[in-house]
């Protein structure tokens, strides 16, 4: 929690005076508690100096007489100044005795602020007192409003960081709650259109909201949303507590709220930040508050329009993949593709299945890369392989005709891709693979076995290898996956692929079942794209 500011210059101050002179004392006394001030005294330097070590709340000057019984004032400044505790404290001497030119240089190069020689004028030592309090009081003004940028540097950088509605309620509730030294409530409504809240204290920084979870708050519902106005910017307005359900309204005992609210552009629901009125004191208290949500909203603006063209993107990558299924009497067939997370990049998974003239064609690929060209090229592919599948092409073939396809367009990236062709006379499978992960087959009596034969991913410009034939007897399944379900971090993909063949030896044969298991086993870790088709050969005759 940041302190409060220090007060103003002209008001009293709790002063130390440090003298083994009970006379000294009371004329110092009597001077400073006319003017209003509050004294604490000590006889000597030890005295004043466990004074200031315990833990009671500091003095704002100390007067120490140079001449003490156990050590000199001297000493006393230097033990004051060498403390980080204290190190800010104005110290301001006072001597009859030690008045020298050489005492007074001494005093001020051992850190005291001032020197005064006794007897001492009441106007004087007044002054010298407020001219010591003003510049104390104004460097704690600083110190103070630099810790409070600082935070909001902290805050502002936690609001860009955050990659969902919610955490930037998070981190606007805790960047007020850190800042204003107070509770603060957040509320927006995220890109899809759903409420948002968060709650933070400035004694509690968990990750944890207070009072409330994420959600619970409807800026929509909140009267501040409908005094905001339409326009863009930010407004400080006041609002009833109790209006705000989400505010605990023990840590509001005014009752009444500050509520910044900001707009990054027409039409957009506000971002509201609240905390107690008594919180928001002066004018930079009311920046400060102002700046948060301003920033809020501009975080929320770029996650919101990072939001439109990832949905965007999305809907374009999934008009490109089939929208139904071939029935064919060959085999059943089901998939599942499951993009990545919403703040990951779209890849360039696919799969494809249509029925050709020599049987039932299946394919999987992936274009390397996360990016929009990604997707625009497996976009071009797919249809590409669509319309070599249909002139009849073997598999080999078809590959071949996707390298020259590459060059043709001078495609930067590249891609793996293995096509399964179920063959209608014979029953048997013509597996070419372009340096894709091997097709997982297995056979009735329950053997599971990977076909590993495969040759090096399209781009490379390098030859393709002929298909291999597989036996695959009625009742047979077979898996084709991107590295999306099995691959990740810090697992060895070898490892991965042997379980992947034990889990497929513990499924029905069923192909929707055989997805579902796969993907229970494998759960989707948000990292990449991930394209499966499960296959139950059944034959022309079953």
């Amino acid at each position: 929690m940041i302190p409060d500011p220090s007060p103003s210059d002209n008001s009293p101050a709790s002063i130390l005076i440090v003298d083994d002179n009970p006379t000294n004392r009371y004329v110092l006394r009597t001077t400073l508690s006319r003017a209003g001030h509050a004294v604490v005294e000590a006889e000597d330097g030890t005295q004043a100096l466990a004074i200031l070590e315990s833990g009671e709340p500091l003095p704002e000057v100390a007067i120490v007489d140079v001449r003490l019984p156990d050590m000199t004032g001297f000493d006393v400044c230097e033990r004051i100044k060498a403390n980080v505790v204290t190190a800010a404290l104005p110290v301001i001497h006072v001597s009859a005795s030690a008045i020298t030119a050489t005492d007074r240089t001494q005093g001020l190069n051992r850190g005291a602020d001032a020197y005064l020689t006794e007897p001492i004028a009441p106007d004087e030592l007044l002054a010298t007192v407020t001219a010591a309090l003003r510049y104390a009081r104004a460097r704690r003004r600083a110190e103070h409003l630099a810790d409070r940028l600082l935070h909001l540097n902290a805050a502002t950088h936690l609001l860009y960081r955050a990659d969902n509605a919610g955490e930037v309620a998070r981190a606007a509730a805790e960047g007020a709650a850190t800042v204003l030294g107070t509770t603060a409530v957040a509320a927006l409504i995220s890109p899809h259109g759903e409420p948002a809240s968060a709650v933070r204290t400035a004694a509690r920084t968990e990750e944890t909201p207070l009072g409330v979870e994420a959600g619970e708050v409807d800026v929509r519902d909140l009267p501040t949303y409908h005094k905001s106005g339409e326009r863009t910017g930010t407004r400080l307005l006041r609002a009833e507590a109790r209006s705000w359900p989400g505010f605990p309204a023990h840590l509001a005992p005014g009752g009444v709220l500050a509520v910044g609210v900001a707009r990054a552009k027409p039409g957009r629901p506000p971002v509201c930040l609240a905390v107690p009125a008594e919180a928001v004191a002066t004018p930079d208290d009311e920046q400060l508050l102002t700046q948060l949500a301003q920033a809020c909203a501009l975080a929320l603006e770029a996650l919101r329009s990072y939001t439109e063209e990832h949905d965007l993107a999305l809907t374009l990558q999934r008009s490109f993949l089939p929208d139904t299924l071939p029935r064919s009497p060959l085999a059943e067939l089901a998939v599942r593709y499951l993009p990545a997370s919403e703040h990951t990049e779209i890849g360039g998974d696919f799969y494809e299945a249509l029925p050709t003239r020599d049987g039932l064609l299946l394919a999987v690929g992936d274009v390397a890369g996360h990016s929009l060209d990604a997707a625009m090229l497996m976009g071009q592919i797919r249809h590409a392989l669509r319309a070599y599948a249909i002139e009849g092409h073997a598999p080999q073939a078809i590959l071949d005709r996707i390298e020259n396809l590459l060059v043709a367009v001078e495609a930067q990236l590249t891609l793996t891709l293995c096509i399964v062709l179920v063959d209608s006379g014979t029953g048997l499978l013509h597996v070419a693979n372009a340096g894709h992960l091997p097709p997982l087959l297995r056979t009735p009596d329950g053997g599971v076995r990977f076909v590993e034969e495969h040759g090096p991913l399209l781009g490379l410009r390098l030859p393709q290898p002929p298909a291999v034939r597989v036996a695959a007897p009625p009742g047979s399944v077979l898996v084709m996956t991107t590295d999306g379900l099995i691959e990740r971090r810090h697992e060895d993909l070898g490892d991965s692929l042997t379980r992947l063949s034990a889990v497929l030896g513990t499924l029905p044969t069923d192909a929707e079942k055989v997805c579902d298991g796969l993907l229970t086993a494998f759960p989707p870790d948000g990292e990449d794209d991930i394209a499966l088709m499960a296959v139950r050969v059944t034959g022309p005759s079953e």
